[in-house]
Parts: C-alpha cells; structure tokens; sequence
C-alpha cells in the first residue's frame, strides 16, 4: 500500500519572514486588492486573537489594534517552499510541493531505513522545528487525503469537513443546504444523486479523498533507478571528505550500472547540510560512461568552475549520487590501431571541457534537411547531438561545397560572355580576377513557399578557378529575363 506522507505548513509566509527579519508577534501579512488591504496570511498568535486571511487590514486593527503589518511575498513563500521540497528529499525521492504551505512525501518503502514511520515522521518534524518551521502531518495513501488529514487535523476522511470537498462557498452552501456537514456524509449518498445535483467535479473531489481512484505524484526531481547514498553520524565540513564520500558513491553506482549493462549519461550529486540547504552538482557526459576515476575528474572540474563555491557551513550529514539518464554501454576491446580509444579520448576530452565551460558551450555541427546552403547545417550542444553523416567528394573530386560561406554572401561585378554565361572575369574587394576555369551552373531554386508569395529568387552556382589558383563559389542570384531583368552577383564561399 502506498503510504503518502503530507505536510502543512499553515504559518509558512509570517515563519519565513521571522526566520530572516524577526518581528514581535502578533503579525499579519497584507496585499492591497481593489484599493485596500487585505491580509492574505497570519502567525499563529495573529489567529489566536481571531484574524485570518480575507479579512481586511482596517476590521483587524479594530480587533486587534497592536497588530504587526508587513507585506506579502507570495514568491518568496513559493521559493521557500521549494527548498524546504528539496530538503525533504533525504527521506524520499519522490517529494512534491503542495502549494501554499504543503509538502507531499512518499515514504512507501523508505520508513524502515529510519526505524519506521514514528521515527521518520519525529525526524522531519524535528528537523523542521529547527528551521523554525511548525507543521501538521497526516499519512494516507493518496495525496488528496493525505493533504486534507493535515490541513484540517482529522485522524479519518470521513469525519473532514465540507471545505475539503470545495474551497467554492457556493458549493459548500448548497451542500449545508442539504443537511450535510461532513465528508463522510457525502459519500454515504449515491454517487449518481451526487453528480446530478452537485455535478462531476465533486465527485472527483469525492473520489480523491476517500481513496477510491489511483493519484499519481509527481515529483520535484527525475527518480532514477540507480541511488547510492551514505549518511554521516557527524557532520562532514572539508572537501577532501567531500571527494572521498564521491569516489565511494561513484564506484558502487559503477558496479550497479556495470550489471546491468549501461553507462550513465547524467550523474545528479546532492550534498544535504546541517541547516537544511542541498548543494546539487550536475555532470553530464557525451557517451555512456561508468568508469569512478573518469567521473571523479569531471566532478572535480564542475567543483571548480562553481560561480558559488562549496559553502558547508555546519557540515554535511547526507551524501547521495543518482543516475536519472542511463543507456546500454558494451564492452568495448581496443584494436591495434587504437581507433576506438581515440574515440574514448574524444568524449573525455568534450566531458571535461563542458564540466568547466557548460554543456552549452561545447557544441557540434549537424546537418539540415535543405538544400539552401546558409541553412544546410546549424549548431547543437554535444552532448544532446549525434554526430551527423556529412557527404564526401569521390575520390580525386573537389568538394561541392566550400569550407567557408560568407554570411551575407558578398555582392561582386562580373563579365560574361552571355548574360546566362558563365563568369569571366569578376571583381572583388576592388581586386579584378580572370577565371581560368570553371564548372556548373548548379541550379538552387528558393523554397516553394517563398516562390508561391513572388519572393525569392533562383541561384545559379558556379565553381571557378581564378589565375593565382584560388578557387571561388560564385553564384547569379536571378533568372535573366524570367526573374528579373538585371540578376545581380555573389561571392558566396571559398574553397580551400
């Protein structure tokens, strides 16, 4: 059975803003809304004495007038949430954000590595006491129910209230109305009386509680089926103790890995402190790899090329190394030629130089499926490409195409026997060139939709020889007198 594990943070924005800026309560955060303020979240004292979100700021100060006013920073709350989201995941890989103040926490399977659910669940709210945090938990095998147990501090779903069924006040109306007031109530009617009378959403709603139709959570992070991880008794605060727990990591992931036959393409390290913030370091490799030594090398180049060092602050108590993306790595032997280890090098090489650089900073040419040569190829990450397969001249045939392209091809004035002719003669760069020798034309026409609105216009591509022996791409932009009555000149590349 699974076992959701929720959490409900209900004075997160005014426990946050104590964390950073400390103020006496009671307080009370405010947003304006249509010309005036109006409290959108409360401390725990600030609820004792009867204030809650909705309430304007005036009407408080008439029930409470030393109450403290700051604003409220739904970002900020949003952001904390999500690292307190990442901090969870020492218990659980499988950790979501429940937003405004919740957190979801699958523990199917991971109670036992803490002595069970009692100890797992007096770990987190222990360590969340002293991140300053208060929360209500409750366990369910959905998240819905999971959620509303905590939120409203039932110990069943049947004895929840209407509101979490439907925030909506007419909904919750029509359902007092009714004779109704808690959840259990509602689904004790037929379902077929509920969706015709309160409609399909209800249901839903209804279904989510009691546990009747599977949820699916999603998670923060990818879960990858390949997780080594060592926990500390006593914090660790250095790097070489950092880099020794990594090279223990990397070698059992390598061992799993080498089972089953894969290389990982993405390494995922988190480094969880003391005081609840997780460092990630992310290392990924152009092929499959599982070799410890090679992945250490690039662990340490992504280590020093951190705009942020590594702060360990009180130390780090939990170490884990995951591999989200995997894919088959044979064994490889070398030939004599030692093709296959220049292959090996290759990747090493680009691994470590995005390691320091950034992935996208190493990149590679791929080809394009057009025939405009400025648009035949473009630029992608190498790790996220395959190389492509470029075509090759026959052997003692020139290339077709020029190893350099000028972008935007450079206008030039040519001579020609006949207007449809090929170049004699042409001047570039205020220097004239008499060609020796030519071939084409190759006919390149604009794509068909660029024709279809009268733009566009055909080239003409000619392969010259000029008398100091270098070689030219020359092009005629223009059908003489069926495009245009004046086609125009362009030195578009240089071969080599």
């Amino acid at each position: 059975m699974r076992r959701i594990l929720a959490l409900c943070l209900p004075w997160l924005p005014a426990e946050r803003r104590a964390r950073h800026a400390p103020q006496p309560e009671p307080l009370v955060l405010v947003a304006n809304e249509r010309g005036r303020q109006v409290i959108r979240a409360t401390c725990a004292a600030a609820a004792a004495e009867g204030l809650h979100p909705g309430l304007a700021l005036a009407d408080a100060r008439a029930v409470l007038p030393g109450v403290r006013v700051a604003p409220h920073d739904p970002a900020g709350d949003a952001a904390c949430l999500d690292w307190l989201a990442d901090g969870a995941t020492r218990w659980s890989p499988m950790v979501a954000a429940a937003p405004p103040h919740g957190l979801l926490i699958d523990i199917s399977g991971c109670a036992h590595l803490f002595g069970g659910e009692a100890s797992l669940i007096a770990d987190v709210i222990t360590r969340l006491e002293r991140l300053g945090f208060s929360a209500r938990h409750a366990i369910a095998s959905t998240p819905a129910a999971a959620m509303a147990l905590a939120r409203f501090g039932a110990t069943r779903v049947a004895d929840l209230p209407l509101a979490a069924l439907s925030e909506l006040e007419p909904v919750q109306i029509a359902l007092r109305r009714a004779g109704l007031k808690r959840v259990g109530e509602v689904a004790a009617l037929p379902r077929a009386a509920v969706a015709a009378r309160f409609g399909e959403a209800l249901l839903a709603a209804l279904d989510a509680l009691t546990e009747s139709a599977p949820q699916p959570l999603d998670p923060r992070l990818p879960v990858a089926e390949i997780v080594a991880q060592q926990r500390f008794p006593q914090p660790i605060a250095t790097t070489d103790a950092v880099r020794v727990a990594l090279e223990k990591l990397l070698l059992r992931c390598a061992v799993q890995l080498g089972a089953r036959g894969q290389g990982g393409r993405l390494f995922a390290l988190a480094l969880y402190r003391a005081d609840g913030h997780v460092a990630q370091i992310r290392v990924e490799t152009a092929e499959p790899q599982r070799d410890a030594a090679v992945l250490l090398r690039l662990f340490d180049e992504r280590i020093a090329a951190l705009n942020d060092p590594l702060d360990p602050g009180f130390g780090y108590d939990l170490v884990r190394l995951a591999v989200p993306v995997t894919q088959p790595q044979d064994e490889t032997q070398l030939g004599l030629e030692g093709g296959q280890l220049a292959e090996t090098q290759l990747a090493e090489l680009v691994d470590r130089l995005a390691a320091r650089l950034g992935r996208s900073r190493i990149r590679r040419l791929a080809r394009a499926d057009t025939h405009i040569p400025e648009k035949a190829s473009f630029d992608l990450p190498f790790a996220a490409s395959a190389p492509s397969a470029w075509p090759t001249p026959a052997p003692g045939e020139p290339p077709d195409r020029p190893i350099r392209l000028f972008d935007p091809p450079q206008p030039i004035e040519v001579l020609a026997e006949v207007p449809d002719g090929p170049p004699r003669r042409f001047r570039w760069r205020a220097r004239v060139h008499d060609v020796t020798a030519h071939e084409g034309p190759e006919r390149i026409a604009a794509e068909w939709w660029r024709r279809k609105d009268g733009a566009g216009l055909t080239r003409d591509y000619w392969r010259v020889e000029a008398a100091d022996g270098r070689r030219y791409w020359l092009f005629r932009h223009g059908l003489y007198d069926r495009e245009t009555g004046a086609p125009r000149w362009y030195l578009h590349g240089l071969f080599a």
